[in-house]
């Protein structure tokens, strides 16, 4: 199972995929042959897909959160926002440029790894 491959608790696992189904990047079947599928072919769903529908989105720091306020009183933000954003820039632009096909080769066995997870 997954979580046996990873080495995560399958309580644990269950809670990823249910977010990833949601994402939409997973597709689920119920039933005594049920599973889950990629919803689209791995050259196709980037890692920062994968992170984001897990975790919400990617900010360097939680300045950057709408919800929170850095400026003490102030009407402008704090002299760090400016390179918060700019490194959350790039980091999302790195992580988008991986895609799961990438993770899967990286280990040598991309060919002919069959969508059903």
């Amino acid at each position: 199972t997954i979580a046996e491959k990873t080495r995560v608790t399958q309580r644990f696992t269950l809670k990823i995929l249910h977010k990833l189904v949601k994402s939409g990047l997973v597709v689920s079947f119920k039933g005594a042959h049920g599973g889950y599928l990629l919803a689209r072919p791995p050259k196709e769903i980037t890692l920062l897909q994968v992170i984001e529908a897990v975790e919400g989105p990617y900010m360097f720091s939680r300045c950057q959160q709408q919800e929170y306020s850095c400026d003490h009183g102030s009407t402008t933000s704090c002299c760090f926002h400016k390179i918060y954003d700019e490194v959350t820039a790039l980091v999302r632009n790195k992580l988008r440029s991986y895609t799961f096909a990438d993770i899967l080769s990286s280990d040598g066995s991309a060919d002919g790894v069959p969508q059903q997870l």
